[in-house]
């Protein structure tokens, strides 16, 4: 059995690729979408073509509002199509910490919403037929040390005080579950699941435009300005009057006239993917297809898509670092987790960007009257972006933010920026270089 996985695995020299999985392999065909060329009125304008926009974009044709949503290259280009691929439940941590940076009363409210938030994504994937390997077995959270397995237990601990159907798994269950002895404990949050990024975020295109938002791309906006009592949206050879905008750029907000740019510091994260298992190794290694991430500093992520690659990830700038940097840490994590797969040819890898913010929170705000931004989903933006965006869609029409995992309020804008920037890209090339001098694992 191991010599046959390894016959389907073995390094045979090729170079990796540098592009990303989820286009190559999603179900969802690409959009041919126009450019704005002409001046257009609408109730709504919608900036941003990820997963946020589109969400708020369509459930706003849904109720007949007459929708602009403009994307500055092609759908999906930005962290919406290049991520993990994780349907999670909650933020980035834990919620009593939530709670904490919060307060009590706005900590609960966005733990009770976003622990709804992966069921909300599978139901609009049933509703509109969105082909994007969408599985809904759950995800793993990996105690790699004893400081991690005591982070599950705490984690366990408020989410099932919450009432979340979690559960930790060890010993020879976790083993199973996960495929290798390295990990004895782990979180299983049987709310989550994965899905392909791009797959299910064209998938939200397709149904926008199909309830009547009119979408166009390669259209980025130069200018937010005022005319009148209404909004001018400026592209390059076109603009939309309309009432109110959502400006939905996220870790992709460029441009002077966005204000977002304030408010999250641009983090990174890499993936890498093999080519498919063997029908043995893929028996073997996270057999009911649970995503999973574990509790190092800068965390691991591991998964397999549909046709059984495997696939590792981490925190961390992966464009422009040389292959053999990549390959290095992939060929590391990959031999301390799951050593049975011999030497892997890793197929290809991928990078993007992600919106973080100091307390690991996002923010909804309005940047100016009949404007509203959101930011900061700190690696969760397939859940949130989904859930922000039909929170938007309700909040426009009728003024009730209920929906929404926070209040919309003003925030300021996060000082040092750069600093925090600098500070996590630094942390996370420190320990990778670590991981492959095998200095750490």
């Amino acid at each position: 059995m191991l010599t046959m996985a390894r016959a389907r695995t073995e390094d045979k020299g090729g170079a990796m690729q540098e592009h990303c999985l989820w286009t190559t392999t999603s179900q969802e065909a690409s959009l041919t979408l126009p450019m704005l060329r002409d001046v257009r009125q609408a109730e709504v304008v919608v900036i941003g073509g990820g997963i946020t926009g589109l969400s708020t974009a369509l459930h706003l044709a849904q109720e007949g509002v007459n929708v602009v949503l403009l994307e500055a290259a092609g759908i999906p280009t930005g962290g919406s199509g290049r991520n993990v691929g994780l349907v999670n439940a909650g933020l980035w941590i834990p919620p009593d910490d939530i709670c904490e940076a919060l307060g009590r009363e706005e900590g609960e409210r966005a733990n009770e919403i976003l622990a709804g938030a992966p069921a909300k994504v599978f139901e609009l994937i049933k509703q509109h037929s969105i082909h994007c390997d969408a599985e809904r077995t759950g995800t793993l959270h990996l105690g790699h040390n004893a400081k991690g397995e005591r982070e599950l237990d705490r984690r366990a601990e408020q989410l099932q005080r919450r009432g979340a159907p979690v559960e930790l798994v060890e010993d020879e269950a976790c083993r199973r579950l996960v495929g290798t002895p390295r990990i004895r404990r782990a979180l299983l949050d049987r709310r989550a699941g994965t899905l392909n990024p791009t797959a299910y975020t064209r998938g939200l295109a397709r149904a926008a435009k199909a309830a009547g938002a009119a979408l166009f791309a390669e259209s980025p906006v130069l200018s937010l300005r005022r005319e009148g009592d209404r909004w001018r949206v400026g592209t390059e050879q076109g603009a939309v009057l309309t009432d109110r905008v959502v400006v939905a750029t996220n870790a992709y907000s460029e441009g002077e006239w966005n204000r977002v740019r304030e408010h999250f510091f641009p983090g990174h994260f890499f993936q890498v993917a093999s080519p498919p298992l063997s029908q043995e190794m893929a028996e073997e290694i996270l057999p009911e297809r649970q995503g999973a991430w574990d509790t190092r500093m800068v965390l691991s992520s591991m998964r397999r898509d549909s046709e059984g690659r495997l696939i590792l990830g981490s925190l961390g700038r992966g464009e422009g670092r040389p292959s053999a940097y990549l390959r290095c840490w992939a060929d590391r994590v990959q031999r301390h987790y799951f050593p049975q797969l011999g030497r892997v040819s890793w197929e290809c890898t991928w990078s993007g960007k992600i919106a973080f913010t100091p307390d690991h929170t996002l923010r909804l705000f309005e940047p100016a009257p009949g404007i509203l931004a959101a930011t900061g989903f700190n690696g969760r933006g397939i859940t949130t972006g989904t859930v922000v965006g039909k929170g938007f869609a309700r909040y426009l029409i009728s003024g009730d933010d209920g929906l929404l995992p926070l209040p919309i309020k003003a925030h300021r804008p996060i000082a040092a920026k750069s600093l925090w920037s600098c500070g996590y890209e630094g942390g996370f090339t420190l320990y990778h270089s670590g991981q492959c001098l095998r200095v750490l694992i």
